[in-house]
Parts: structure tokens; sequence; C-alpha cells
């Protein structure tokens, strides 16, 4: 092939805006029916929906204060929080987490629980799991102090967790639309921040089971509005 088309192919291929024709497309190690990784390329490394859930509470970590309220365990609440937090409560849906200080189902009523109790509720990647989700923002609304934050992550696009399923069933995928509106009907609107991160690359990468170490940051950071990988919730209770 002449050299000139050559460079003209390789300056084509490596232009955003160039759609290949029919055929031409190589997927190379992603021609596969299978992922690279079942488990969410933790096997390989960070997961990269776990490099947009922190980089979210790290913008937010100055919420992170007075008790605190963790879900599963308190690693959040610890990194995010340090000095700030006065107290740190685990929330569990079962009994045997020994990390646990409070068993609850949050779509459920537990009066146990006290209203107006915590300065801040970390609730990452749990709404999936939670098959009345609107009951469940009631009692994180309830529970919340007056004037407390709930920081919130759910997934966009992601495959589902199997052990999970099995466990306690696996129920919805948001977007920035619905987590608005299902947040502000407890919060009231002008209380409730959506937002999503993601883009076409890192939605194929979490979808493969690739991790954050498999791209460049430039490309985690890159935002396409139409691909939401992750999708966060900084709700405030009013005063």
């Amino acid at each position: 092939m002449p050299s000139q088309v050559r460079r003209w192919l390789w300056r084509q291929s490596h232009n955003l805006s160039f759609w290949p024709p029919i055929g031409w497309v190589r997927f190379g190690g992603l021609r596969r029916v299978t992922p690279i990784s079942a488990v969410f390329g933790l096997d390989r490394g960070i997961a990269i929906d776990r490099y947009y859930i922190e980089h979210f509470l790290e913008r937010h970590g100055g919420d992170v204060r007075g008790r605190v309220l963790e879900v599963a365990d308190r690693t959040y609440t610890t990194r995010f929080g340090g000095d700030r937090v006065e107290h740190s409560d685990v929330l569990h849906v079962q009994e045997g987490n020994a990390n646990a200080t409070i068993v609850a189902d949050l779509s459920a009523d537990h009066p146990h629980i006290k209203s107006d109790a915590f300065d801040c509720i970390i609730l990452t990647q749990t709404l999936q799991f939670i098959y009345d989700v609107r009951a469940a923002i009631g009692t994180l609304h309830r529970i919340l102090k007056p004037g407390g934050v709930l920081l919130a992550t759910f997934p966009g696009i992601s495959q589902i967790s199997r052990h999970d399923m099995k466990r306690w069933g696996e129920y919805w995928r948001f977007t920035t639309l619905s987590a608005q509106r299902l947040f502000a009907e407890a919060f009231l609107s002008n209380n409730v921040e959506a937002e999503a991160y993601g883009n076409v690359l890192a939605a194929s990468a979490q979808l493969y089971g690739l991790a954050v170490e498999d791209l460049y940051q430039r490309e985690l950071d890159a935002r396409d509005p139409d691909y939401e990988l992750i999708i966060t919730v900084r709700a405030t209770k009013s005063e």
C-alpha cells in the first residue's frame, strides 16, 4: 500500500469523528462473548465504577461529618470523614455482619432507627438491590437530621452482580433523570443534585470486566451524557 495511503488511514483511525466502514472494525482481544473478568475487574485491579464512586465521595468529603451511617462497612466513612466523624454506624439488611451496628431493611418500617439521627448517610451501590425504592428513599430522608446529607451512588450501565442477585435480588438500573425525580419526591427538587460519570469506552471496559489500570486517566475522566455508567446523588434534608 502506498505510504500516502497508509498515513491517511492512520490519521483517520485516530480521528474520533471517523466512522470505519463495515468490516473494518478490529475488536482484538474484545471479540468474545464472555467477559475478561466476571467480578467487575476486581481480580485485575480497581473496578472502573469504584473510580467514579470514590471521585464523587472525595468531592463531597466535607459532608462526611458528625454521626455517619454507611451500608455494609465503614470504609468510606473512615477514608473521607476522618476526624470530622464523631460516631460511625454500619447498616446491614441481615444478621451476621460483624461490622453492623444496625440490622434493618431500608424499605420496611423500622422504628428502632430513630428519625433525625444522622448528619450524613453514605449509600454506595445499594438501591439497585431494593425493590421498593421509594420506601427506602423515604426511610433515608426520615433518619437524616435536618440539614443532613445523603451521598448515594447506583449503576446506570452495568452487569448483574450474580452473588447479590442470588442473595436478595437485583432489580434496577437508573438514569440521572429517574434519580432526580425519585429523590425529589422525598427531598424536594432544589435539594437534589444528580450527576453521571462515564463514556462509551469506560462503559465497554466495565462490561468486559477491565480495570482502571487498563485505561488512561483521560479516558476515564471523559464524560458523555449518553453513557451514564454511574449515577450519583447528593441530597440534603431541609432545615
